[in-house]
């Protein structure tokens, strides 16, 4: 437990919840019901094990930043608790809540213990990978998914690695489990189209005889999926996109538009995972805007975002 001030407010408060979840108690020394509200909140803190930590603003004496809070969420009263995460103000709750009813708020927004446990797994697995050894990377996102299967994060960066190290067959068993997701999932929808590309490119004719269908017919829709497919099996984005691209040119509907979606997919894989907030993103958390700054941009992924919406307007 630590108490905010206003000279410690960025570095505890704003930076701190970079790392964890934060309840900020803002209570007053005259308030009964604050004073039955703080022990249960550190009875609490210890209880969920490091799992969010309490923090304890004086209302009297640090009446800046209470007010600025009561101000953002329209409270007018104390105790009043507000949870901070990645440095914004995320959720909070008014008067002596019950025990019972303060830990299911705080299930709704603390990471349990398999999620921390898996994220843990997620960030060595990216140290590893980094690093080159894609083997102890893979165990490691293995273990991720088996901990928290809900972590679609690290199932995705699952299927991918064992895509790109061409173990299709496990692929296919990790993204089962959330191929029913893939309409919500910009992710997942990009890894399925992969591992279909995958799964068909052992079955395909071969490109020599694509070619001469092409040329044959330029509007082969199926020829030129078919070596779309091909291609992105084996890793060739950007010329599988050129292919997707020519259809997309001449018939956008095609098939319920499955080229332009494989080339969204395709963007999807090619694209840097967004960028998580800093702490300096997230100075402003008191203006509750909401907003985290965009990863940065790749010039080529843009490139083909471009082609794209030159194709379909």
């Amino acid at each position: 437990m630590i108490d905010i001030t206003l000279q410690n407010f960025e570095a505890e408060l704003i930076q701190g919840s970079m790392a964890q979840p934060i309840l900020l108690d803002i209570w007053a020394p005259w308030c009964g019901p604050c004073r039955t509200l703080g022990p249960i909140l550190e009875k609490l803190e210890t209880a969920y094990g490091g799992r969010f930590r309490l923090a304890k603003l004086n209302s009297d004496e640090q009446p800046e930043i209470s007010g600025q809070l009561s101000q953002a969420f329209g409270v007018r009263s104390i105790p009043f608790c507000v949870l901070f995460d990645r440095g914004q103000p995320v959720d909070g709750f008014v008067g002596a809540l019950p025990e019972a009813q303060v830990r299911e708020f705080l299930d709704r927004h603390v990471p349990t213990e398999q999620a921390l446990e898996a994220e843990a797994d997620l960030a060595e697995a990216d140290a590893l990978e980094a690093q080159g050894d894609t083997a102890a990377a893979l165990a490691r996102l293995q273990q991720a998914v088996a901990v928290d299967p809900a972590n679609d994060t690290a199932r995705y960066d699952y299927v991918k690695l064992l895509l790109e190290t061409g173990q299709v067959a496990l692929a296919r068993q990790a993204f089962d489990p959330v191929a029913a997701k893939v309409a919500l999932d910009t992710r997942l929808a990009a890894a399925g189209h992969w591992l279909a590309a995958c799964e068909r490119a052992s079955g395909a004719r071969a490109m020599p005889a694509l070619d001469a269908a092409i040329a044959v017919n330029r509007r082969d829709f199926e020829a030129r999926f078919e070596r779309a497919q091909v291609l992105l099996a084996a890793g060739r984005f950007t010329d599988a996109m050129d292919e997707l691209l020519e259809i997309v040119m001449r018939d956008k509907g095609w098939n319920d538009e499955l080229a332009r979606k494989t080339y969204v997919g395709i963007l999807e894989l090619m694209s840097r995972p967004a960028a998580k907030p800093t702490a300096e993103a997230a100075k402003s958390a008191l203006e509750v805007t909401g907003r985290a700054r965009p990863g940065a941009a790749d010039p080529l992924v843009d490139q083909y975002r471009r082609k794209l919406s030159m194709a379909l307007f």
